[in-house]
């Protein structure tokens, strides 16, 4: 057959397919041209487990889960920091880790579940539960760091480039370098002029974008890369965010875990429901715990995005949850996602069946506490091995908030 009856065939085959050959996740196979992935609405979730299992990624399929941001963090290796080896001093990347990881890629590829690669421990800033419950800024204080940071991606992209399942890189989660200087709150909407005082220094999160993808782009310039806002991902430090219109393979990310006191078991201890209304400190006011409350939540989001001019397609929330004891969890995750849909954005709930004991989020349990043999499955390390025992005769599962939105 000829290239140019070859050109004519797949045209014909195109326009015939239409849509469904668009949303087809076989277009991020072409390594050339991966972003195309990202030209339509994605919904997934998140994967932070201790113990990575061929089982999971069944269990996800099952759900037709086909989008996930993992994770490996929690994973045991070789050494200290998994893959990094020791984020104190970055030597390498430990293969033997690495090696794990790509078996498990190429499972989810078998699978079609798409990956997205998002360390939490990077150079200079290792995970605070790796790091016996302390903090690590060293990465926003000290700049050889910085090039740790750029080093370790660039080895991670030179090897996961060309893999099929893999469809992003995100830097780093949930970055919160204004916590090191004294800012630890967005509510007053003044992240911009805190940023003025840390601007091109080692805490200038645009100058670490920058300088990280820059870094990447040198190994894999194809791959979407995924930049995260300030103060732990939260849509308000969108007000000092800087796009990178240099480079059209960029996503921005962004978290939703509010009201934090809402949201949260320990915090809200039984005083707030949804809908209703809640105190706001910062605010000396009320917080709208509705639909309109939340959609007022993302205006930093609606601003920045028609200030730039990025497409709603290119804005991710990566994360968002609420604890699944809260009166009225349901409907606040049920209009968290319709404001997302409204507005196209991709999204990945967090979680499915997250195996280290944080089980709060996990929406198949129901509102209740869980069996005792939970417990006794997550100590063995073997809840992969047993869903069909812990998710079987459940009655209050509200799972069906995401089922509906994934089918």
């Amino acid at each position: 057959m000829t290239n140019f009856i070859k050109i004519l065939v797949l045209a014909s085959c195109l326009t015939s397919c239409g849509s469904k050959t668009q949303d087809s996740t076989e277009i991020s196979s072409d390594t050339k041209n991966r972003i195309a992935y990202w030209n339509i609405q994605r919904k997934g979730t998140n994967y932070f487990n201790q113990t990575p299992s061929k089982e999971w990624f069944d269990a996800a399929s099952m759900e037709n889960i086909k989008f996930v941001r993992l994770v490996f963090e929690k994973w045991d290796g070789e050494q200290r920091d998994f893959i990094l080896g020791n984020a104190d001093d970055y030597q390498g990347i430990v293969e033997s880790d690495f090696q794990q990881l790509i078996n498990y890629l190429d499972y989810a590829d078998e699978l079609n579940i798409k990956v997205v690669i998002t360390p939490i421990s990077l150079p200079g800033d290792r995970w605070t539960q790796s790091n016996n419950d302390q903090k690590d800024g060293r990465i926003w204080k000290e700049l050889k760091y910085r090039e740790e940071a750029i080093q370790y991606w660039k080895d991670l992209a030179f090897r996961l480039k060309d893999h099929p399942a893999v469809v992003g890189y995100n830097l780093v989660n949930e970055p919160h370098p204004e916590i090191y200087f004294n800012k630890h709150s967005f509510w007053k909407r003044d992240l911009h002029e805190w940023f003025q005082t840390v601007e091109g220094g080692p805490a200038d999160l645009n100058l670490f974008n920058k300088q990280m993808v820059q870094g990447i782009r040198t190994i894999d310039t194809e791959m979407p890369i995924i930049i995260e806002s300030g103060l732990y991902a939260t849509p308000w430090a969108f007000d000092y965010l800087m796009p990178i219109i240099e480079d059209d393979k960029i996503i921005y990310s962004f978290h939703m875990y509010e009201p934090y006191s809402f949201v949260t078991k320990r915090l809200n201890d039984g005083r707030y429901s949804y809908p209703g209304e809640m105190p706001i400190e910062e605010l000396d006011k009320a917080f709208d715990l509705n639909k309109v409350g939340l959609s007022n939540f993302f205006k930093p989001m609606f601003e920045w995005t028609a200030k730039y001019k990025i497409p709603n397609n290119r804005i991710w929330v990566s994360e968002f949850g609420c604890d699944r004891s809260i009166e009225g969890a349901k409907s606040y995750l049920s209009d968290l996602i319709t404001i997302f849909n409204e507005n196209n954005w991709h999204w990945s709930f967090y979680a499915f069946r997250e195996d280290d004991g944080f089980q709060a989020m996990d929406y198949e349990l129901g509102k209740h506490k869980v069996h005792y043999t939970y417990w006794e499955y997550q100590e063995a390390k073997t809840m992969h091995l047993h869903y069909d025992k812990i998710y079987s005769g459940i009655t209050d599962s509200f799972w069906d908030v995401f089922q509906k939105e994934l089918n």
